[in-house]
């Protein structure tokens, strides 16, 4: 799944991915009235206007992205009925050629890892019927739990062909009361790039790994550091627009091949219609204010790459 990233990639010349993470605060009020008119105020009327909604934003954006990247908890707050519209989102968009990031961050230990792994990645057995879950092409994985917690995952990539993002340095203010710790004269999160690294060794595409990192945009002096420690690693870069991060700040998270990261905007592309800059469109055409934040950030971040 890493080389169709990477061909994606090329193609859209786009080292970008959107987060679908809504909120019913972001959905306009036409298309939440239509699915409480047909549903009522319920969690199927909110997780109908969710699904609604994200679809109306990738059918104006697939064109011109590769990837996008849901946020798992934005539909579990709805309970079964934001579940299934989360499922109906990454299918949706893998319909329309996507590379899916389901961004989950899980982090345990045996069986219940594997079974995380199994249920976003894998395939699970039932009788003598074979089903995929959630069915994700790459999902986001917490560390803290050392190699058990990320074996069952990389088992279930060599199966599938399918990869890992690993949270390495992650773009929230807090990040450094942990990440940044400096043991032997080092900080942690040095050590997490470099089992990275080492997990990513034996499950390699076409030059890159299945197995990626997560470095925060709003922390370009160790992304730079660990770009060199994470040489085959793709890494994806949140904290792009609503956080503080610009194009200029990234130049260092790709390798000297223009590939290596893929940077994520979540609210800046899904909530352009409320920002200033794109108040034209309207709440009606919010899906094409979204093109046009799009558009605007893959120039950023192009240009700034030269």
């Amino acid at each position: 799944m890493i080389n169709r990233l990477i061909d994606n990639i090329k193609k859209t010349n786009a080292p970008i991915v959107v987060g679908l993470d809504p909120m019913l605060s972001y959905i306009p009020e036409h298309i939440t009235q239509k699915a409480y008119a047909e549903y009522g105020e319920t969690l199927k009327g909110a997780a109908e206007a969710i699904f609604e909604y994200n679809k109306g934003i990738v059918d104006a954006i697939y064109d011109i992205i590769p990837a996008v990247k849901p946020q798992v908890a934005m539909y579990e707050q709805f309970g079964i009925e934001g579940m299934i519209a989360f499922k109906k989102t990454v299918d949706y968009c893998k319909d329309k050629g996507l590379v899916v990031i389901g961004d989950i961050k899980r982090g345990d230990i045996g069986s219940t890892s594997q079974a995380y792994a199994v249920g976003h990645l894998g395939r699970v057995k039932v009788g003598n019927n074979v089903y995929s879950g959630f069915d994700e092409d790459f999902v986001t994985v917490n560390p803290y739990l050392g190699t058990d917690g990320i074996k069952p995952f990389v088992d279930v990539c060599k199966e599938e062909k399918k990869g890992i993002f690993i949270l390495v340095k992650t773009s929230n203010p807090s990040s450094g009361e942990f990440q940044d710790r400096l043991i032997d004269g080092r900080p942690l999160y040095e050590y997490v790039g470099e089992q990275v690294a080492k997990w990513g060794e034996e499950v390699m595409g076409n030059g890159y790994s299945y197995v990626g990192a997560v470095v925060g945009a709003t922390y370009p002096e160790q992304g730079k550091i660990l770009r060199k420690v994470m040489p085959k690693s793709f890494i994806l870069v949140p904290g792009y627009g609503a956080q503080g991060g610009k194009g200029k700040d990234l130049v260092h998270y790709f390798n000297e091949d223009g590939l290596g990261a893929i940077v994520n905007s979540s609210r800046g592309i899904i909530c352009a219609y409320k920002q200033e800059a794109y108040a034209k469109f309207g709440s009606l055409n919010y899906a094409d204010a979204s093109r046009q934040a799009t558009i605007d950030m893959i120039n950023d971040i192009n240009s700034a790459r030269g």
